[in-house]
């Protein structure tokens, strides 16, 4: 079954332009102007993933795409013409899975868009298996980081919701403790590509994560800094 893409973009053009570029590459796409138009169709059709502008009439679309993160688990792209760094550290914030500005390239937003896909496909037959193997039970300091249901719980038992980033950023970090990662390394392995000189992107998502697992996200013990190089693990791993 092909995959399903909503593009939401008060410019006409781009809707068009889009809606004929990324048919023709076997998706089915759908193209609304305004987020009640996008309401009304992720309630009529299901959606894998949704390409959103941030400059849309009557709603900011970063308002949008908190309501959709908050709702549901379809990829979100936000392609818009604000490039300031601002609006890129708050989307991915949001829990954004990326971000591309225009004017784009056609070829990178379709690379992008192919990559957010292949990751959300990915997750889907883990978090149906009934079993847990050991190897797929990672547990630090009482958290346990379930691989196969793509799930992570506190030492206490209580679940905590991950983006799909956020999720594969403590995976790769769980799987090699107390090796210094660059930003390079984290950003090849969660988006298929190196970080620019100006990327946050990787940044922004380590301080959203440690805000969901450090004790004190503003003196991390768990992910820890590491000057011109990128961030380090620390905590002792050990299969559940």
């Amino acid at each position: 079954m092909a995959e399903r893409l909503l593009i939401v973009d008060d410019e006409e053009e781009i809707r068009e332009l889009l809606e004929n570029y990324l048919g023709s590459y076997g998706f089915e796409v759908e193209a609304v102007a305004d987020g009640q138009a996008m309401r009304e169709a992720l309630k009529a059709a299901p959606y894998d993933l949704v390409l959103l502008d941030l400059g849309l009439p009557g709603e900011d679309g970063l308002t949008l795409a908190r309501e959709l993160r908050n709702d549901s688990r379809l990829g979100i792209v936000i392609v818009t013409g604000r490039g300031q760094p601002v609006d890129r550290i708050i989307g991915l914030e949001i829990g954004a899975d990326d971000y591309v500005a225009k004017p784009f390239e056609l070829r990178e937003l379709l690379a992008r868009v192919r990559s957010v896909l292949r990751r959300l496909k990915a997750a889907a037959p883990a978090a149906e298996s009934p079993t847990t193997g050991r190897d797929d039970l990672l547990v630090f300091e009482g958290w346990q980081l379930d691989l196969a249901a793509r799930s992570l719980s506190r030492p206490d038992g209580e679940p905590v919701a991950l983006t799909t980033g956020e999720f594969e950023l403590l995976s790769i970090f769980a799987r090699n403790p107390n090796r210094a990662l660059s930003r390079d390394e984290l950003m090849d392995f969660i988006h298929r590509r190196e970080a620019g000189p100006f990327d946050r992107s990787i940044d922004v998502q380590v301080g959203r994560l440690r805000r969901k697992i450090e004790r004190d996200p503003a003196r991390p013990e768990m992910i820890k800094s590491v000057r011109g190089v990128g961030y380090q693990f620390t905590p002792r791993v050990s299969p559940g």
